[in-house]
């Protein structure tokens, strides 16, 4: 299996309109290169609730007009990209001949099954319920249902998940007492417990939207015993699930001791006899458990990519696997969610000279503390 990922933008700035049908036309390009569509992330900026959700329509209904039955799993969410640009777009293709790919439909939803050997990927892709954009609780159970409800048609369940998604509306707005992310946190638990009969947890990255609601993007496995799923810790880090209850906001959910924290791994290594690739979580500026370099966005990016950087050094990624040899790679791809537009050309420019290469969206987004100024995730190949 052969994956590539490609970052589209607009040549000329437009409407959204516009720019939509530039990056769908290189899109379309790549696809006659021998490439074959898995995910497209469309991001877009938009004024307003309502106005994005006849953006998304138009979108959508371009997306399943143009792919029909090779349509890729896809999701378009509020995030604007660097002004003045309305909208980019992030891509995951699989090299035509290098495995098998094929669409399928959860009620109206498309999702691809991607196949090689005994080891199958089930991607999946803004999932969730537009009726409950000012109900994080009801957003996120719709959410998660629409995930169950994929993964059990093809014989899964959340313990299958090696890589997760979480877009949540307005993440840090409080009210009532109650934080739009802690919400988040202790709905995903409650799925988790009941579908999820595992110890470890997915890679995951846990974002904010302009506007309500949630959807959520993922990634499950189903293979034979050769792959191994292997968490990987950062030395550096207090794992997120070891939170203490100082740093998780708003109240307690009723006839709960304490609150939940975010569940999930910061990074995953999946190694069988052909590849050893690792999915890397929204990583920021945290060291231990504490936020470094309030108000200081230079300072955060480097701490940011230092920790990245620590999840795949050779020498520590060979201890974890028990091999002598050294595993020394590549990055596939970075996501940079950047808080303040202002700060884009400082952080772009930084992470350019650390990744050179390397396919890169850089995109407007509030973090999951009022502190951090920026996160990045990434993929790497070994």
């Amino acid at each position: 299996m052969v994956k590539s990922h490609f970052v589209y933008m607009p040549l000329v700035p437009g409407n959204t309109e516009d720019e939509w049908w530039q990056c769908l036309d290189q899109i379309k390009g790549t696809c006659s290169a021998g490439f074959l569509p898995v995910k497209l992330n469309i991001f877009v900026s938009q004024p307003d609730y309502s106005s994005y959700i006849t953006v998304k329509k138009q979108i959508g209904r371009s997306v399943l007009d143009t792919f029909r039955d090779r349509c890729p799993s896809f999701n378009v969410t509020i995030h604007p990209p660097e002004k003045p640009w309305k909208i980019g777009v992030e891509g995951l293709f699989v090299q035509a001949g290098s495995a098998e790919v094929e669409t399928k439909f959860w009620k109206s939803v498309p999702y691809v099954a991607v196949q090689s050997g005994l080891y199958t990927e089930i991607w999946g892709a803004g999932l969730g319920d537009d009726l409950y954009h000012d109900d994080t609780r009801k957003a996120a159970a719709a959410a998660f249902d629409s995930v169950v409800g994929i993964l059990a048609g093809e014989d899964m369940s959340l313990k299958n998940v090696v890589r997760q998604w979480n877009y949540i509306g307005e993440i840090l707005k409080v009210e009532g007492g109650f934080q739009n992310y802690q919400i988040f946190n202790e709905v995903r638990s409650e799925y988790y417990e009941k579908y999820r009969t595992i110890s470890s947890f997915p890679a995951a990255t846990g974002i904010g939207m302009k506007y309500g609601g949630v959807f959520l993007d993922f990634c499950a496995v189903k293979a034979d015993e050769d792959l191994r799923i292997m968490a990987v810790n950062n030395p550096n880090q207090v794992n997120a699930y070891e939170y203490g209850q100082q740093l998780l906001k708003g109240l307690t959910d009723k006839g709960k001791k304490v609150k939940k924290p975010p569940q999930f791994e910061r990074a995953l290594l999946m190694v069988n006899k052909s590849n050893l690739s690792m999915f890397i979580s929204g990583t920021a500026s945290i060291i231990g458990q504490e936020t470094i370099g309030k108000g200081d966005v230079r300072e955060q990016t480097m701490v940011t990519i230092e920790n990245i950087n620590k999840l795949t050094n050779a020498e520590y990624v060979s201890r974890i696997l028990g091999n002598a040899d050294l595993f020394r790679g590549r990055y596939s791809l970075i996501r940079v969610y950047i808080r303040n537009q202002e700060d884009f050309a400082e952080v772009s420019s930084i992470c350019s000279n650390h990744f050179p290469e390397v396919p890169a969206i850089y995109i407007e987004s509030d973090i999951c503390r009022d502190d951090l100024l920026m996160e990045i995730e990434a993929e790497y190949l070994f």
